[in-house]
């Protein structure tokens, strides 16, 4: 099979990849005062001051965008103390972690991976199914066969706070999300570079617990994540279902190019899906991140107490974000 590389250089897409003129000359003749003053920057959800960290030293460096969310994820995923991403996740019913990650490039490219078990990095998965695949998203066994055709390692990801924890929910084997669970959830980072170019990940555990081969909005694009060069970009955390039922980062990102400044986009993201599951909206959490070309940022959650984190102008600053219910 050629590989995605292969496959782009002979299509319309392997002109884009290369670089459009009208794509360059555009992000050439940004303000320089966006372009300069406001990038590089990157913004992630909760208080992930290590993985904006990452990002940052890439960008700071006059790295590329992809390869900074790429290393900012990576930090939440082999942290076997967070529960929700990567190593240390909290497993499924049966006692399995699998994980889900996607990620997006400048130039609209994607790569996607769900149920996937044993691999502590399933966003560099993403996004080798991005770059050496004509696929977007890969599941389950045919995931983990990929990672181990590209060298990656299987590994035991259930650690033993987990493992215990799961044998306490077997007791009653109640199934109930939790607003909030410790600050964190899945971790979803987009960012834009010195050179204007943007792009996001997203990595993820799923539900503590989950029904087995249950997948939620991270991995999915337009859900979870979706990227725009010419617009921004914008990521999700909280309850999957909901944002999958409304497709929250890529209305947000459409009403950036409609001219809303990310705030009062992420605003009526969640607006939308309070008035339209109002009741599942009031049990549970779901938050949202944006990043615009003019370097202005925004976050707001349904419930109190979502918060987010961004790198920028040198300072990377945890922000309390406002909610759609007060508490």
């Amino acid at each position: 099979m050629k590989s995605r590389r292969a496959f782009l250089q002979h299509s319309v897409f392997g002109a884009m990849a290369a670089g459009s003129v009208e794509f360059w000359t555009r992000i050439s003749a940004m303000p320089e005062t966006f372009r300069k003053g406001n990038f590089p920057a990157v913004i992630a959800t909760w208080n992930n001051e290590d993985a904006t960290k990452a990002a940052w030293e890439i960008l700071s460096a006059q790295g590329r965008a992809l390869d900074a969310v790429e290393a900012g994820a990576r930090v939440p995923e082999a942290n076997p103390e967070d529960s929700s991403v990567g190593y240390g996740g909290f497993p499924d019913r049966d006692g399995d972690v699998t994980l889900d990650a996607c990620i997006m490039d400048e130039f609209g490219n994607a790569g996607s991976v769900t149920c996937l078990q044993h691999i502590k990095h399933p966003v560099s998965v993403a996004r080798l199914v991005m770059e050496k695949t004509p696929h977007v998203i890969l599941t389950a066994e045919g995931a983990l066969e990929f990672a181990l055709s590209q060298g990656f390692k299987k590994e035991n990801l259930l650690t033993e706070t987990a493992r215990r924890a799961w044998e306490e929910w077997k007791v009653k084997s109640e199934y109930k999300p939790v607003i909030n669970f410790e600050r964190h959830d899945t971790i979803g980072i987009v960012a834009i570079d010195a050179q204007g170019r943007a792009s996001g990940a997203c990595t993820t555990s799923g539900l503590a617990f989950k029904m087995k081969g249950r997948v939620g909005d991270s991995p999915v694009i337009g859900a979870g994540l979706f990227v725009d060069a010419e617009v921004g970009a914008a990521a999700a955390t909280g309850l999957g279902e909901m944002v999958l039922k409304t497709l929250g980062s890529y209305f947000i990102v459409e009403e950036m190019r409609r001219g809303k400044h990310p705030q009062k986009a992420a605003e009526l993201a969640i607006r939308r899906l309070a008035e339209k599951y109002p009741e599942q909206a009031r049990e549970n959490q779901v938050g949202f991140v944006a990043l615009d070309v003019k370097g202005r940022h925004g976050g707001f959650g349904l419930q109190p107490g979502f918060n987010y984190t961004l790198f920028q102008q040198g300072k990377n600053v945890i922000y309390e974000s406002g909610s759609y219910f007060s508490k």
